[in-house]
């Protein structure tokens, strides 16, 4: 019998993100680890197992070899951390819980002035209900399936203006 995994789409796939999983492919193949994205061409699943001594392994399963997967177990929020900065170069994690609030703030705020719709749910910023972004809530932590958006919400956030150069220009205009 045929998986139904490839046709199942994006907007399904998404529930089985950042948790952990049991993925049987191919003949007597089982994998598991947490579910780091689906690839939405392929359906391919990248798993992320942690090791104890420290490292991360990371292992894809291509899309048309999923007979099933099978969710294990949901993760918290200090697995969802370590997921999402297991890619990011060491500098993009050195925010702290102060500067990536504010962070967020200016970034709602900025995206609430261009007219987006954007609500905070947690620790994230959802747009429009089809992308999220992630600490440190830059363009490189926007994540949707539908790549129109995508690029307009990541260029939107790469021409912020600094926060500090806005505060300084606007006392200037306002002495002259």
């Amino acid at each position: 019998m045929p998986c139904d995994w490839p046709l199942l789409g994006p907007l399904q796939w998404i529930r089985y993100v950042n948790k952990q999983v049991k993925v049987k492919a191919g003949r007597d193949q089982e994998h598991r680890g947490w579910l780091l994205t689906v690839d939405p061409v392929s359906a391919s699943l990248v798993l992320v197992t942690f090791k104890e001594q420290g490292g991360t392994s990371v292992q894809v399963v291509m899309g048309h070899a999923v007979e099933e997967v099978q969710i294990l177990q949901e993760a918290d929020q200090e697995t969802t951390q370590r997921l999402q900065n297991s890619f990011l170069p060491p500098s993009a994690c050195r925010l702290d819980l102060k500067e990536q609030t504010a962070r967020k703030g200016q970034v709602r705020l900025w995206l609430e002035k261009n007219r987006v719709p954007v609500e905070e749910e947690g620790e994230e910023l959802r747009v429009a209900g089809v992308l999220t972004i992630t600490a440190p809530y830059g363009p490189d932590n926007c994540y949707s399936s539908n790549q129109i958006i995508l690029d307009r919400i990541q260029k939107l956030i790469q021409n912020q203006p600094d926060p500090l150069e806005t505060d300084s220009g606007s006392s200037e205009s306002s002495r002259n």
